[in-house]
């Protein structure tokens, strides 16, 4: 990053993954991008009424943000934002499934990566969490292991020992278009064995917890496959 403000505005497509109030009218934004890797932004008077940064400073806004560049981090100056994802943001469980891959994304984001694959995975997500047809369990175990694919830690065969058919949905997360990820559907007895083999790779992974997977933890046990 440059040591001064640039005048420069930078056009960076991307996602927010958090928001968080900063002073009495600013957000502090953590946005993943295609060109900068996950980057830090304020977007000054987001928290002001009638503001133009309000509405697209909350997370999942996914589309074009303008932005200056600083020493240690980003100024927005304005946003086109393609899609809110607001039917998301009006289901508690989805809501609470779309802020676990939001902190899934930023455990393995970095500043100056090219994220071009992992934004259009959380896109393809995103989209399949509103699906009433798909079990959202599935669509996170699917999200989960493609996002680890894409940052090198994965294994391609199951890492656990699994029938022929978790073992295909394993290869087939790894292997197709991410457009046809969401395009199928296990059994339940197959999706446990898809599940347990997608637990025992992040064990091996990750070595942290993650605090909104724990509180959809709680809100999602009680729902049926």
């Amino acid at each position: 990053t440059g040591a001064t403000m640039s005048s420069d505005l930078l056009a960076l497509n991307g996602i927010v993954l958090s928001s968080m109030p900063m002073g009495e009218y600013d957000r502090r934004l953590v946005l993943l991008t295609r060109e900068r890797g996950r980057i830090s932004a304020f977007a000054k008077g987001a928290r002001r009424q009638g503001s133009s940064l309000q509405a697209g400073s909350r997370p999942f806004s996914f589309g074009v943000f303008y932005v200056y560049e600083g020493r240690n981090s980003y100024t927005v100056r304005s946003m086109e934002i393609r899609n809110y994802f607001e039917n998301i943001s009006m289901d508690l469980e989805e809501t609470c499934y779309a802020s676990y891959f939001m902190e899934f994304a930023d455990y393995y984001g970095r500043e100056n990566i090219d994220e071009t694959a992992m934004l259009q995975l959380i896109y393809v997500s995103l989209l399949a969490l509103e699906k009433k047809s798909l079990p959202k369990p599935l669509v996170r175990y699917i999200y989960e292991l493609r996002a680890m694919a894409i940052h090198g830690e994965y294994s391609e065969a199951p890492f656990a020992e699994t029938g022929e058919s978790a073992a295909y949905a394993w290869n087939y997360v790894l292997c197709s278009p991410v457009e046809r990820l969401y395009t199928f559907t296990l059994t339940y007895e197959v999706f446990r064995e898809f599940a347990r083999a997608i637990e025992k790779l992040k064990e091996y992974y990750i070595d942290r917890s993650f605090k909104s997977l724990e509180i959809l933890d709680t809100v999602a046990e009680s729902r049926p496959w």
